[in-house]
């Protein structure tokens, strides 16, 4: 690697000499730079949104309006859906694939270095934008985080446009990242590393590009067309001028559903890793893994229209993306079946990266399971845009994606930092999220069966208990993220030095190959499928 190292330092020389401080930063194209500010910015996006959160759930906190103006609070809504979607778990996952896959196929960077310094810095300029909107006359976007034509268009605020122009550089940043992993992916591959060798966790980032470049520029598309309807006077979406603005929610879920699996897959790839680690066990069924991971990505383009049950589609196609949707828990499950049947008769233990392991397992299949109530198109009617969906959709992204990405973190802070992080604080920051989470969005089920409309700053007395467990739940969870930025601040300053291999000989970069390993470094050799 020593090669590598200086290729590295040579990033960082110009004609005066290394660069030091901000500008190295700014110009570096060394990947772990690159996937520790996308991970620093993920984090501060992470707070952001999660105070916007904070806002919705204090306003929701008693019936009757205290704390904002309905307006705000539908800003707050519509501010803290895109930031926490496109600002806070995406580049999350874009970080922690720029530093990890160039090590796990020992490529010595990733294939377009500059690119990637690009892509990440567009970043901050698309989210200074959005957020910059707040600060404008007739306030943030405030038509919910799927903009919905005519709303958005016809009776948005001024600062749309600017929402527009924000959600085109993130695509941009998107699409560069996407084309830099496959890139890396299939030409920077270690000699005798064959695709089905692969760690997992690169095998789904793989495919979750592929998902990138097909699905981001049908989001350009449609948000192109909302600029058109807007200011230059055509009418796609515009019923008056001939327009439809049902075709708006089929483009946009045709985005948005594959958008939701770009999400979960890479999740799913850092589970795979962290499940056999501390099951001291090789993953069970990686082939069938990697085809179900496969098929989860193009079924996703087949499920759209779930989102529009009630918009009046025909039946036959109320049925064919009814049984669509419900296919697609099938690799799903065999999915959980595999990481279940990994955990079967290892030999356990319970570190921080492995209890945010088995939550996710646990918690994203009760999240399923609300998924194929809402698949259920007759069911779907009656569920539809209530608190059910947001329980539903949490269930999934924050045991989901946000679980998976604390996983990730534990996981690999040994090996980015050097130290072992404190045990009993990552602990702590597990539990207290686990039951913050659990009390804030399991009522929300119960609110929406009963019918509460989701986006409604105020609500009906009956429905006032369940939210106060809600907020609760909401503020503890939130207030617990602070600690693992103290846990990850301390574990960088020093701390106990990390052995080559932290968990206890069971080098988790290793542990998704099927080849065979050696046993030696183990108390129980592994059953050999």
């Amino acid at each position: 690697m020593s090669a590598v190292t200086d290729t590295h330092a040579a990033d960082h020389h110009d004609a005066h000499g290394p660069a030091k401080g901000f500008t190295r930063w700014l110009f570096t194209t060394n990947h772990k730079d690159i996937g520790a500010m996308y991970l620093i910015f993920s984090f501060a996006m992470f707070l952001l949104g999660g105070a916007m959160a904070m806002v919705i759930r204090a306003e929701l906190f008693q019936p009757g309006m205290q704390m904002v103006e309905p307006a705000f609070f539908n800003q707050m809504t519509t501010m803290h859906g895109l930031i926490m979607v496109f600002g806070a778990v995406m580049p999350a996952f874009v970080g922690l694939a720029n530093y990890m896959i160039p090590l796990m196929i020992g490529a010595p960077d990733m294939a377009l270095p500059r690119m990637n310094n690009w892509s990440f810095w567009l970043l901050p300029a698309a989210f200074l934008l959005l957020v910059s909107t707040l600060f404008m006359e007739g306030g943030a976007p405030n038509f919910g985080w799927t903009f919905y034509a005519p709303l958005s268009t016809e009776y948005g605020p001024p600062s749309t446009t600017y929402f527009i122009f924000a959600v085109h550089i993130m695509g941009i940043s998107s699409i560069m990242g996407a084309i830099n992993v496959i890139a890396t992916i299939i030409n920077l591959r270690a000699p005798g590393m064959t695709l089905m060798k692969m760690p997992l966790f690169v095998w789904t980032w793989l495919i979750t590009a592929f998902l990138l470049i097909a699905v981001m520029p049908v989001l350009a598309g449609v948000v192109t067309m909302m600029l058109m309807d807007i200011h230059f006077g055509t009418s796609f979406f515009n019923a008056a001028g001939g327009g439809d603005p049902v075709l708006f929610q089929h483009l946009f879920w045709f985005f948005g559903h594959p958008e939701v699996y770009i999400m979960i897959l890479p999740a799913f790839g850092i589970v795979s890793a962290i499940i056999p680690a501390f099951s001291r066990k090789r993953l069970f069924g990686y082939t069938s893994m990697v085809y179900a991971t496969g098929a989860i990505a193009v079924l996703s383009f087949f499920v759209w229209a779930h989102h529009m049950f009630v918009v009046g589609l025909p039946l036959q196609a109320e049925l064919f993306f009814m049984y669509a949707t419900m296919i697609i828990a099938v690799p799903t499950g065999v999915k959980i079946f595999n990481w279940i049947s990994t955990m079967f008769r290892g030999s356990l233990s319970f570190e921080t990266p492995m209890l945010f392991a088995v939550a996710f397992v646990i918690l994203f299949t009760v999240g399923g399971l609300s998924g194929v109530m809402l698949a259920i198109a007759p069911a779907d009617f009656q569920y539809h845009d209530t608190y059910f969906v947001v329980a539903h959709f949490h269930y999934v992204l924050v045991p989901g994606a946000i679980f998976g990405i604390f996983a990730a973190v534990y996981y690999w802070l040994p090996k980015w930092t050097g130290h072992m992080y404190n045990e009993m604080l990552g602990k702590t920051h597990f539990w207290m999220s686990f039951i913050g989470m659990n009390l804030a969005f399991f009522p929300m089920h119960f609110v929406g069966l009963a019918g509460m409309p989701r986006r409604y700053a105020d609500y009906p007395l009956q429905f006032a208990n369940f939210n106060m467990i809600s907020s609760i739940g909401a503020f503890m969870f939130g207030v617990t993220q602070l600690l693992l930025l103290y846990i990850v601040i301390k574990t960088i300053r020093g701390g106990k030095k990390a052995p080559a291999k932290p968990w206890d000989g069971a080098e988790g970069l290793e542990w998704d190959l099927p080849s065979p390993l050696p046993y030696h470094t183990f108390a129980k050799p592994p059953t050999v499928q």
